[in-house]
């Protein structure tokens, strides 16, 4: 059974991410990516989003006793397989994923130029909590 109140804090956890990096959107991005410390905290906003989006999966598919995804990413697939999210999303949502991994534990040198660009795809994230809110309320 789902824990209706941790998935509702989780989701505004992440609507609050979502919102910080949206103000960010409209800035000056070439000063934005001059600044370690204003590219720490985008990195950082990016990292707890895309977590909370992965612990509300994560979370729905333990639950819901939809087994145990082989990965983070694949738990954006099992969302699918269960109607939560569309497939399009869901795999939208796994190469996310890797995006948080190569910003957590450095797989690949970080392009910064790439993370300023994903502020431009933060409605994808706003699309999956808006997606996860609206199967919890049925």
């Amino acid at each position: 059974m789902i824990d209706e109140r941790r998935l509702r804090r989780l989701l505004q956890r992440i609507a609050d991410d979502l919102a910080w990096l949206a103000g960010r959107r409209a800035g000056d991005r070439a000063s934005l990516r001059a600044d370690p410390d204003r590219l720490a905290a985008l990195k950082y906003r990016f990292v707890t989003a895309i977590e909370g989006c992965i612990n509300v999966a994560q979370h729905l598919c333990a639950s819901e006793g939809w087994g145990p995804p082989a990965s983070n990413a694949d738990a954006m697939h099992v969302l699918a397989r269960q109607g939560v999210i569309t497939a399009e999303l869901a795999e939208v949502l796994a190469r996310t994923v890797g995006f948080r991994n190569v910003l957590v534990h450095g797989y690949a040198e970080v392009d910064d130029d790439l993370v300023v660009a994903q502020l431009d795809r933060v409605d994808r994230l706003e699309g999956f909590v808006a997606a996860v809110a609206r199967w919890i309320t049925g």
